[in-house]
């Protein structure tokens, strides 16, 4: 991961420091896990691949389908993401809120999945409020799976109900 990018991007060594963000090196050894009908990939590593297919049919079994929206995300498309922000007019502190600077996304491991629930497919707070939440937060340590940003984590970044990394 090249400082250079983040120099581009606004994102000062200072403030990664100050929120204690693990750097991640971008995972190399991939599998193909699911494909959207639009020909998107998602990518994981295979153990957490493995973890996902157990976690997942076992949700089905109860009742709950768990809908990946993102997984793996290479660092230059976490760059892509930030400079689309910026180019909306965002503030780069108010984007770090919400997302990752490059090179400190759990993305970029490949263990890293955005879950989402059938009904409601977007990343907001409310899917704490759903079924497939409450479901991951009884069954998700099961496999492997623990949500990385409970309500005023240490990093920084905004509660994300949705975000689960696989750490076996």
């Amino acid at each position: 991961m090249s400082m250079i990018i983040l120099e581009e991007l606004g994102i000062a060594e200072e403030l990664i420091q100050r929120r204690g963000l693990p750097l991640h090196a971008e995972e190399s050894d991939l599998i193909v896990v699911e494909t959207q009908q639009d020909g998107r990939t998602f990518l994981l590593t295979p153990a957490t691949a493995q973890a996902w297919h157990a976690m997942k049919h076992q949700a089905s079994i109860d009742g709950i389908d768990l809908v990946m929206i993102s997984a793996f995300r290479s660092v230059e498309r976490q760059a892509s993401i930030i400079r689309d922000k910026l180019a909306e007019g965002c503030e780069v502190n108010a984007i770090l809120e919400v997302c990752a600077p490059p090179g400190y996304s759990e993305h970029h491991t490949g263990r890293a999945i955005d879950i989402a629930s059938i009904d409601d497919p977007h990343l907001e707070i409310r899917f704490e409020l759903t079924p497939t939440f409450q479901w991951l937060t009884e069954h998700a340590a099961q496999f492997g799976f623990s949500m990385s940003y409970p309500r005023d984590n240490s990093f920084g970044f905004q509660y994300e109900p949705w975000h689960w990394c696989f750490k076996p």
